[in-house]
């Protein structure tokens, strides 16, 4: 019965995962129930490597286990063409641009901040030229007046 069937090491060594990954994904549905062994082993098919290898490429492009989970379930209920990937990916995409260009945006703003020789917080924050944007980092312009 094992022919062609690989145990739970197995599967988690040739996908490069550890066996508790392994478990997890299955509890989490990403895998298909395993078969049992007569000495009550689990015992997965062979693609079960390339499901895993799957999952950890799409965790790498930034999809979250739960993006992964409905990318998994589109495509084992594919009735002709599936365009889920197609629809996840450009909106993955498009968050990444996000993070990109915010990630530009504290570049710059931190170049600047060095550039000015901005060495002490408070004292930046009180300065006109400073180019920290500390009341747009703070959630607006809230003035306080201390007394």
């Amino acid at each position: 019965m094992t022919a062609g069937w690989l145990r739970t090491g197995e599967v988690a060594e040739a996908a490069g995962v550890n066996v508790q990954t392994l478990r997890y994904y299955h509890r989490r549905g990403l895998l298909e129930e395993p078969q049992r062994s007569n000495g009550g082993h689990r015992l997965y098919p062979r693609e079960t490597v390339t499901v895993l290898r799957v999952i950890k490429a799409a965790q790498r492009l930034g999809f979250t286990l739960d993006e992964v989970a409905d990318l998994v379930e589109a495509a084992s209920h594919r009735h002709g063409r599936d365009r889920g990937l197609q629809v996840r990916a450009t909106a993955k995409l498009a968050e990444v641009e996000r993070k990109i260009a915010d990630l530009e945006a504290i570049r710059q703003t931190l170049i600047q901040a060095l550039d000015a020789g901005c060495d002490d917080l408070a004292a930046c924050a009180g300065s006109p030229c400073c180019p920290l944007p500390f009341s747009e980092l703070a959630g607006g312009e809230r003035h306080v007046d201390v007394k």
